[in-house]
């Protein structure tokens, strides 16, 4: 990523903020009319979840520009992730979900910079949990 696309990802997130529990809400929605099959994956109050969601996303977002002080965390949600049932190939589904919230919350101001910043961003974000995943699934076999 480059300081640019840092910069476009914190300054529209400051956006998301004030409206974070309408956009967890906004992604859930999304996640599960697009893919039923996660709701399985959830057992828990998704207003929770939701607050987990936009948690995590601030502490991401936030430490894009300190990545090596964020990846150990990353890395750690990518093994949780698993042994939540999450597969590599469902984070395309949840990255296309993240996007279409950031789109419906953020409106206007989500121009094609600000997508591609948050397509870099998120790229990042799954391909580290994805590794960390696979080097987990592996250690328990």
């Amino acid at each position: 990523m480059t300081p640019e696309q840092i910069k476009l990802v914190q300054d529209s997130f400051n956006e998301v903020i004030p409206i974070s529990d309408q956009a967890a809400e906004l992604f859930y929605g999304r996640l599960f009319s697009q893919n039923p099959q996660f709701k399985a994956l959830f057992s828990g109050d998704m207003k929770d979840q939701g607050k987990k969601l936009m948690q995590h996303l601030n502490m991401v977002v936030r430490g894009l520009n300190k990545l090596d002080q964020i990846v150990p965390a990353v890395q750690s949600l990518g093994r949780k992730h698993v042994e939540y049932g999450v597969q590599p190939e469902d984070y395309a589904a949840v990255g296309e979900a993240l996007i279409w919230t950031l789109e419906q919350g953020l409106g206007r101001s989500f121009t094609r910079e600000v997508r591609e910043a948050w397509l870099a961003a998120y790229k990042v974000l799954a391909a580290t949990m994805i590794e960390s995943a696979s080097h987990h699934a592996k250690d328990a076999a």
